[in-house]
């Protein structure tokens, strides 16, 4: 069931309720929100929920194993979803989702999610005990809610709850990506929410903020330091190399980041981990190749030369394409895409104007002096 009015969308993430019953009254019962009548259709199954706000005042109830849920949101067109999750992440969750057809009509239907991409997403599957009879969408003076009930086979104490919402209305039951989502334990033995630890965070800006710091920003430059500064010599080479190994540092702090959020999510990124591995290989081969390069005056120093540019060049542009590739498959937020962006056509602007300048110079030097 959606939640999103154009450009009232942070109303709906604002004004997103869900209401759930618990078996005792609960203080916040009082609040604006939850003091809200219900439609008379949800009233014989859903009166006297006692009310607690967990995020964008969702609320929640338990009774003999039978778990009520009324969400409501102000509504204009889109999705809006509740899952249950074992371990807090969304993949092997499964989840409630609602929302009003093109021609009208109200569907609400559970989906298995199995992955991040819509075709993991699949309909009619998942863990969830309900009956069909049992659900219901009204929209009601500009808000819609999604009623429905599970069972259990045990008491709910602490839950695993994820929550999103898409702007987009589903067609053939296939869900748009969301524009928020959050998750968090619910305690249903005292009718409160609390921040989801298990999904390390802070953990995952750790390794992309390590990472695009070490192989977006600090090793770029050392390159373009090598390349268009050797005239400041030897000023040029301490730079490059003091660049290049406190870079190569960070991206091994920010490896050993993702290694652990990998052990820790097991995360099926296979084209950004293998990315990630093949750069740091790389990186490892230059630090190699730093302790065994040959005297200037050595016949083996032209292959170095060679082999030093060439696989620090692959190492830079492996390392941006993971990097993209890294902010998106991490659903990271806007501020991350145009500040990596922003960065990225600097350094390019950057390489182009010294580029030349470079190829001018050359090309001065080269002309012939004329004989008389």
């Amino acid at each position: 069931m959606s939640a999103r009015m154009g450009s009232v969308a942070r109303a709906v993430a604002a004004a997103l309720v869900v209401v759930v019953a618990l078996a005792s009254s609960v203080a916040t019962a009082q609040m604006e929100s939850c003091n809200a009548e219900l439609p008379p259709v949800l009233v014989a199954n859903y009166s006297g929920l006692g009310c607690q706000p967990v995020w964008n005042n969702f609320v929640l109830r338990d009774k003999n194993n039978v778990l009520r849920i009324v969400l409501s949101t102000m509504y204009s067109t889109g999705w809006v979803g509740m899952g249950f999750s074992r371990d807090g992440l969304m993949i092997g969750s499964s989840a409630m989702v609602g929302w009003i057809g093109k021609k009208g009509l109200p569907h609400i239907r559970q989906f298995a999610l199995r992955g991040k991409t819509s075709s993991k997403v699949v309909v009619d599957r998942g863990f969830l005990v309900s009956n069909d009879h049992d659900h219901t969408v009204v929209v009601q003076q500009a808000k819609i809610y999604l009623a429905f009930q599970l069972k259990f086979s045990y008491r709910l104490t602490h839950q695993h709850i994820i929550m999103a919402f898409g702007n987009s209305i589903p067609v053939k039951n296939k869900l748009t990506r969301h524009q928020d989502k959050t998750s968090f334990t619910f305690d249903f033995t005292t009718g409160r929410a609390s921040v989801d630890g298990s999904f390390p965070y802070g953990l995952r800006r750790a390794h992309g903020a390590l990472n695009v710091f070490a192989w977006g920003v600090l090793m770029p430059i050392g390159a373009i330091v090598a390349r268009y500064f050797r005239r400041v010599d030897p000023l040029w080479f301490y730079l490059h190399v003091g660049l290049q190994f406190v870079g190569f540092i960070i991206g091994l702090a920010g490896v050993v980041a993702g290694v652990a959020l990998y052990n820790k999510i097991q995360a099926d990124i296979p084209a950004h981990r293998g990315l990630g591995i093949f750069v740091l290989f790389l990186g490892i081969l230059q630090i190699v190749a730093f302790f065994l390069r040959p005297n200037a005056d050595s016949k083996y120093r032209k292959f170095w030369n060679w082999y030093h540019h060439w696989a620090g060049r692959l190492a830079l542009f492996f390392a941006a394409v993971n990097i993209v590739l890294g902010i998106h498959v991490g659903g990271a937020d806007n501020s991350w895409k145009i500040g990596y962006g922003f960065n990225l056509a600097v350094i390019l602007v950057a390489v182009i104007a010294l580029e030349f300048m470079l190829w001018t110079r050359w090309s001065k030097n080269s002309t012939s002096t004329p004989t008389y």
